[in-house]
Parts: structure tokens; sequence; C-alpha cells
């Protein structure tokens, strides 16, 4: 009677897992291609298994809940979005949830944008939680941890991959981090011939040469005209600034009252360089503004393409001015 009995449990065990096997190997019919499904944080195995029975993908879910109790699975399940495809087994799904290997969304931040074009961003975002929506300025510094009175400039441009349903404030911390490293690393190789007092007025620097040229290639030297003004107590009398400045009350056009309307921002009626950025400075504009070309240039044109003409002397630059500025006009 033993015997059969322990035979009985023996043949049901053999059973069960011929079963298992046979289930984890089965392509399972997704109710869609791709089919998208969210796992909240805390998710168990079992609350998946009947979620995904409910969507159609599962047929029952005791099978799914056993496989992953026998592989031992049945607390690594990760929280997130997933995207399944075609063919995809049970096996495949369980290790799919396990490993977090989640869907991906992205956001750009694009060098040269302004904290409030950043904002506008994240907001649009229909993959983000917008945590920061109707956040002051000064409460989003205090939640990533940043010191800084001012937010302009402090967040590195680059492309930023999150899970479906992050918030926007991660994102934005992620960013903070990545320019406070990129700006300390940068800070440190620096040129020692440049005059800043410290970081924070190299990346106002930076963003200043972000604004003023599209020609990666001129960064160094527009660097270097602005560093030469500074040395000798010239004004920067840089536009970008006076732009910066209006605000939401520039429209497009800036006019000579604009140049001689003075504002903290505004590098014609103020010298030295203005109190916080202008934008967000690129990688590449970092470098330029901490190792400038070495130049005796203290002008410079915009002569088409995005190029510009440098002169060392004002003689030089009116001439310039005339050829490639008036003349177009």
């Amino acid at each position: 009677m033993i015997k059969k009995l322990f035979l009985t449990i023996f043949l049901l065990a053999a059973l069960g897992a011929g079963w298992l096997v046979y289930f984890a190997a089965q392509p399972l019919s997704l109710p869609a291609t791709p089919f998208e499904f969210e796992l909240r944080q805390g998710s168990t195995l079992k609350g998946v298994a009947r979620q995904l029975t409910e969507a159609g993908v599962l047929a029952e879910p005791w099978s799914f809940v056993a496989l992953g109790r026998l592989l031992g699975k049945q607390g690594q399940v990760k929280a997130g979005n997933y995207e399944l495809q075609g063919g995809l087994t049970a096996f495949s799904l369980l290790s799919k949830i396990t490993r977090g290997d989640v869907t991906q969304q992205e956001i750009t931040f694009i060098e040269g944008w302004t904290f409030r074009q950043m904002r506008a961003a994240l907001d649009a975002h229909e993959h983000l939680r917008h945590d920061t929506r109707g956040m002051s300025e000064s409460a989003i510094l205090q939640a990533i941890g940043a010191a800084d009175a001012k937010a302009e400039g402090l967040f590195l441009p680059d492309t930023y991959f999150f899970s479906k349903g992050a918030s926007d404030l991660a994102v934005l911390k992620r960013a903070y981090l990545n320019m406070q490293k990129r700006l300390a690393r940068a800070w440190e190789n620096r040129d020692p011939a440049v005059p800043y007092a410290n970081p924070y007025q190299a990346l106002t620097m930076a963003s200043i040469v972000e604004k003023e040229t599209g020609q990666a290639s001129e960064r160094p030297m527009i660097a270097g005209v602005f560093l030469n003004r500074l040395r000798i107590g010239m004004r920067l009398q840089t536009d970008p600034t006076v732009i910066y400045g209006l605000g939401e009350a520039f429209d497009g056009n800036l006019r000579k009252v604009d140049l001689l309307t003075d504002t903290p921002y505004n590098t014609y009626t103020r010298a030295g360089l203005p109190p916080t950025p202008i934008a967000m400075p690129g990688k590449e504009a970092i470098d330029a503004a901490l190792h400038p070309e070495q130049t005796r240039a203290l002008y410079f044109v915009a002569k088409g393409g995005g190029a510009h003409h440098f002169s060392a002397t004002l003689a030089e630059h009116n001439a310039a001015v005339a050829r490639y500025q008036l003349r177009r006009q």
C-alpha cells in the first residue's frame, strides 16, 4: 500500500514536472503584438500571474506561479513597464520580469536650451510622472539636492532614458548630477591661465559661448575673445545675454533700445560676466571656456553660414562689419 502511495506521488510529481517543462517552453498567445503592461512596485508573482491571465497572456495563473517557485524566482519580480513580442515563452517572460528588462523611454535636452524650455519638454512628455508641475524653481532645486539659487545652466544637455511613469524630478536630478561631474572634471583639468574665480563662472562663460556660435570649431576662439575682453576690462557686449535678460518680452527682434536698457544681463551696460548662466552649455562649450584659443582678437562678426570673422583691432572689425553685414543688408 505504501509502495503504491509513493508510486502515485512519484507519478504525479513526474507529470507535474513534465507539464511545467512543456508549459515553460510553449510560445504564449499574446492579445496584441507588441503587448505592453506595467508592473507596479511591490508586485508579487501571484499578482503578476493573475494580471497576465486577466489580460489574456496566460490561460491560467497557477502554472506560471509554480514555474516561478520551482526556479526560485518568486521574490524577484521587478516593477516597470514591459513590452512583449510574439514567440515569447513562459520561461522567457519569467526571466524578463525578474531581470527587470523594462521598456525604456527617453527625453533629450538640447544644448543652448533654457531652464524654461527644459521644463516645457518635461511637462509635454506623456510617459513621465509630472511631479515638478506647479513647483517653484527654488523648490525643484531643493528637491534634487542643489544648493544653487538659480537653476539656469545647471543641467547637462543629453538624452536621458527612463522607465515609463518615472518622476520628472528623477530625470532632472540625473541631469544635474551629470553636469556637476562634468564641470568638476573640466575644472580640474582647466588651462591654468583662465581667470575664472570658480567653476560657476566657467559655466556662465560656457553658456555664452554655446549661444554665440553654431560652429563647434569656433567655440574655443569665441571663448578666447571674451576672455581677452574680461582681462582688459572691456564689456563683453554679447547679444545672447541681453536677449536672456529680456525674457518673455523678447519678440525675436533685438532693438537698439534693448541694448541701451540696463538689466543684470545686459553686457553692453555692465562689465564682467552676467550673474548666472543664460542656457545649458554642452560638453564642447564647457571645454572651450576652460581651454580657450590663445588669440589677440577682441571682436568678431557673423559672415554667414554660422561662421564668424575675428579681428584684433576696432578698425579691422569695422571693415569686417562693412564687408559681411552692411553689404548683405
